[in-house]
């Protein structure tokens, strides 16, 4: 095995972060581009992926307060913050532009003055076939090349300022360097005093390089040729790897940890791979909890030298702080257990993996309209807190979409079953979608609907059930009405305990650790090996640019499937995989099937 290194250290570390926005201000015509929704976007990620607030999509598209569709568009404003792009502030800012009939990647280079080469590094993901008519790029607000010849010229931008509570105008001229008298020119409306909520005008001033006449770099074959480059494979002889996890998060024994069970996976992972001759250096970090140690562990030698780096735990100012290391040093970084943060949609360094489920809900719609297209479908409503909305709606949209017919029927105790057989159909098969995840849910209708199943041979064989991940973790209870309801689970995560190879992982996790896994849901063990196991060998026989070839990656997972897919042309990837595990009312069987 490779040799471990275990870096215990501690930092303390504050940040304090501002961003203004101005919000609800129709922008002027021209300072909007079109975004097109795709699979488990939300309004806030969208907002958060262009850097603009959700009242200001509000208030271009009021309709997106209720909901939005997969395939609608979405006008969204130009952010209002223009910063250039400079030596001295290399990200700068960006434009977004949606790609129209005829356009090519030289035209662009022509339209914003700026070299191919900048925009293609402004999005990692831009190729021949991401270059589609109505996709989005980011273009360098501008480009200052580092030589004296560079011509400036003094632009004025307008910003839409909504005045917050406790504003005075004194702050607002010294904060855009703009006379009281000046302001008020512009905004006559300040004659009567300044108030909360207010949404004003005010210019600035600022300095911009004068676009070449000539085409940036080469011609025009040249350039658009550029689309077509796959970059060379960037191989390596070791795989590096930095292990960051929170050991001793709110524990009293690291071997109750989770994250010791993840880590435990891992090195088995490490090991499988050494026997089959992939060599790896592993440096393991423990994060603890907050920000302390975050910026003395960012500091070792080990961690600008990583070809990957894999954790975080579930602290989001902690992957924040790991996201601009991993980007500054163009480092793969690893997020498997957070789904709650945002830094993929803006930095190309990332995989999720395990992303929010109003990602895969979609997806889990699409296959449940596939599989039950000719069932009788009823959408079965219970209160409870621990609704699907997000599922439930995608599911029904899909099916309209198709033209195929549902039900609905509302959970009342007292006449449930009666209500039940109402509406089931004794000449097809049926299938049962509840509304809700939760063991108190699944455990008002269950027990009815089992009885309908066993006690009527109209309904003996033709009733299935739909339902959510959050129920592999109520298995011991539940596991046979399971099978006699013959049911249906979407599930980011599966492992077939009774296969050869989930077998053997656990005999050697025994030998290892003279222990057992937890019963958990997911088992973190298995979710270390298979990172393990798909990173290291993905970087090994694909190079450290393997998000290149992510189409030609296969492998077998035990429990956590990988199907990583670009969020957009200049952010990360989440990982879309799902599985739908049927328990097989005619042989008992239990089966995996991976959905893509």
């Amino acid at each position: 095995m490779s040799k471990i290194k275990v870096y215990l250290l501690a930092f303390l570390v504050s940040l304090t972060c501002l961003n203004v926005y101005s919000q609800g201000q129709v922008p002027t015509e021209g300072s909007t581009f079109n975004h097109t929704i795709e699979s488990g976007q939300t309004v806030y990620s969208i907002a958060t992926m262009y850097g603009v607030t959700v009242e200001d999509i509000y208030a271009l598209n009021p309709g997106s307060k209720e909901t939005i569709r997969i395939g609608e568009t979405l006008r969204i404003p130009q952010p209002r913050t223009v910063e250039a792009v400079t030596p001295d502030n290399p990200e700068g800012n960006y434009t977004f532009h949606n790609i129209q009939p005829r356009e090519t990647l030289y035209s662009l280079t022509i339209k914003y003055g700026v070299p191919a080469s900048a925009i293609l590094e402004a999005n990692p993901g831009l190729s021949v076939s991401t270059f589609q008519i109505g996709k989005t790029i980011r273009i360098p607000v501008s480009i200052i090349e580092d030589i004296p010849e560079t011509e400036f010229r003094t632009v004025v931008r307008w910003v839409d300022y909504r005045v917050p509570k406790r504003e005075t105008l004194y702050n607002i001229t010294r904060k855009y360097n703009i006379p009281s008298d000046e302001l008020i020119r512009i905004n006559p409306q300040l004659k009567n005093g300044i108030k909360e909520g207010m949404v004003i005008r005010v210019p600035i001033q600022t300095d911009e390089p004068v676009a070449s006449s000539t085409p940036p770099i080469g011609n025009e074959r040249e350039v658009n040729s550029l689309l077509n480059q796959r970059p060379t494979m960037d191989r390596v002889n070791m795989v590096k790897v930095a292990l960051l996890l929170p050991f001793m998060e709110n524990k009293t024994e690291a071997s109750d940890n989770r994250f010791v069970e993840y880590y435990e996976g891992f090195l088995l992972a490490v090991d499988s791979l050494k026997n089959l001759g992939v060599s790896t250096e592993l440096s393991v970090f423990d994060i603890g909890e907050g920000m302390g140690n975050i910026n003395s562990i960012l500091a070792q030698p080990s961690l600008r030298t990583a070809n990957i780096i894999i954790g975080g735990g579930m602290d989001n100012n902690q992957i924040a702080a790991i996201a601009a290391f991993a980007r500054e040093h163009n480092i793969k970084y690893i997020i498997p257990f957070s789904s709650g943060n945002d830094e993929v949609l803006s930095n190309p360094e990332l995989f999720q993996v395990n992303p929010a489920m109003s990602y895969l809900y979609p997806k889990a719609a699409e296959a449940g309209c596939n599989l039950f297209a000719t069932y009788n479908i009823i959408f079965l409503n219970v209160d409870d807190a621990q609704a699907k909305p997000e599922f439930t709606t995608a599911f029904k949209n899909g099916l309209r979409e198709r033209g195929i017919p549902y039900k609905e029927l509302t959970h009342t105790p007292a006449t449930f079953a009666n209500d039940l057989l109402g509406v089931l159909n004794k000449d097809t098969r049926n299938l049962i979608v509840p509304s809700s995840s939760s063991r108190e849910a699944l455990n008002k209708f269950r027990s009815p609907l089992r009885g309908i199943v066993d006690n009527n041979p109209a309904y003996r064989d033709n009733i299935s059930l739909f339902g959510y991940p959050d129920w592999q973790a109520y298995i011991d209870e539940a596991l046979d009405d399971f099978y006699a309801l013959d049911t249906y689970i979407y599930s980011k995560f599966y492992a077939q305990n009774l296969s050869f190879a989930v077998k053997d992982f656990y005999r050697k996790y025994r030998d290892w650790y003279s222990k057992m896994p937890a019963n958990t849901y997911p088992k973190y063990s298995l979710f270390g090996f298979d990172s393990g196991m798909f990173f290291i060998n993905a970087i090994k026989t694909n190079g450290t640019n393997f998000e290149n070839n992510l189409d030609r990656i296969k492998y077998e997972s035990l429990q956590t499937g990988f199907d990583f897919k670009r969020v957009n042309n200049w952010g990360g990837f989440i990982n879309t995989n799902l599985f739908i595990i049927h328990y097989n009312k005619l042989d008992y069987s239990i089966t995996r099937r991976e959905i893509k």
